[in-house]
């Protein structure tokens, strides 16, 4: 089992890097940037500092690059947030200097587009937590859901087990960021199914994985996903983005995970609930269950192809709908199928 550094929890008032290493979209909708960097004050006590292409849309990836390579090496900042994701983020990668991240460690947060970071971080045995976007989660029109709140403090602040917490309701239909009055809205609630399982076996593992789209992407470059041998005993973790992608793509990249032999090495796989609502694709409720559901149902049949015993559980609550919680890759978790309960170490 690959090892991974202990990194130190914060501190109230520590400071913090913010940066943007995908879209700079803080720029478009600064109001919205604003208000998650308000909140990372008031709510957990933090100091943010921002970096100069946090707010430029179009900035270089060389600039981007070497703006995250100084909020790492930044000794004051105590851990890093990426501002949103994007869609280009794995050019970026072949600008970056492992040794800076190796010899300034530090908690990074981010979801989305940002899974290239975490990999990158990951193959480095450094820890991360893959959620906690200052726009997204931080800048939540109306008020931050008190379970992504929860889990961005234990990230934060707290070591030790903590079950996996299940939502009763959730939101994937958005408040347009081009009008600031949204900022002060609440967002539309759905009654949430919880969690769903199939397979009756326990597991406990590393974890590693993140949004469906960015780890294409990562197989197809095969540049930089992790050595066969440092993926025994992980647990994958999978979430599909915005796009809302037909199921075949789901299904092919696992088919790629399967004939690389990585079902053997997985001890179980954790999937987020599918976000099925974006506003160029407004689906119904009827619709989005349907989708959810043929999702779901892709994951089972074509894991089950390639190992029969694993705990698969699907519907949590990690990336690209709201409530949202803080996974910490690689970091150990359960899946105690027995007892139905996920739970997590910070």
């Amino acid at each position: 089992m690959k090892e991974f550094q202990r990194l130190p929890k914060l501190q109230l008032g520590d400071q913090v890097g913010i940066i943007s290493p995908s879209a700079g979209l803080p720029g478009l909708f600064p109001w919205v940037q604003d208000l998650g960097l308000e909140r990372m004050r008031d709510v957990f006590g933090l100091t943010p500092k921002e970096y100069p292409t946090t707010r430029q849309m179009g900035s270089s990836l060389e600039d981007r690059a070497r703006d995250v390579m100084a909020a790492f090496a930044d000794s004051k900042n105590k851990a890093v947030f990426a501002s949103i994701g994007g869609s280009d983020q794995i050019k970026l990668i072949k600008y970056l200097d492992p040794q800076v991240f190796i010899d300034n460690s530090k908690p990074f947060f981010g979801f989305s587009d940002n899974t290239h970071l975490h990999n990158f971080l990951w193959n480095l045995g450094i820890p991360s937590y893959y959620g906690g976007g200052v726009m997204n989660q931080f800048g939540m029109n109306g008020s931050m859901f008190d379970m992504t709140v929860n889990s961005i403090r234990h990230a934060l602040f707290d070591e030790g087990e903590f079950e996996l917490e299940v939502a009763s309701e959730y939101n994937d239909i958005g408040l347009g960021w081009d009008d600031r009055e949204n900022l002060k809205k609440q967002r539309f609630l759905e009654p949430n199914e919880g969690l769903i399982w199939n397979g009756d076996n326990d597991a406990e593992g590393i974890l590693w994985g993140g949004c469906v789209e960015s780890l294409i992407v990562q197989v197809a470059t095969a540049l930089y996903l992790p050595k066969d041998e440092a993926l025994d005993g992980t647990i994958l973790v999978l979430e599909t983005a915005e796009d809302i992608p037909e199921h075949w793509i789901m299904k092919y990249l696992l088919t790629g995970f399967g004939e690389r032999g990585w079902f053997d090495k997985f001890q179980a796989v954790l999937v987020g609930r599918p976000k099925a609502w974006e506003f160029n694709k407004q689906n119904t409720t009827e619709w989005k269950a349907a989708y959810k559901k043929e999702q779901q149902q892709t994951v089972i049949d074509t894991v089950r192809q390639y190992n029969k015993e694993i705990p698969i559980v699907q519907n949590l609550d990690i990336g690209h709908t709201d409530p949202q919680v803080v996974l910490p890759f690689g970091h150990k978790a359960r899946v105690l199928a027995s007892e139905r309960k996920v739970c997590l170490n910070y």
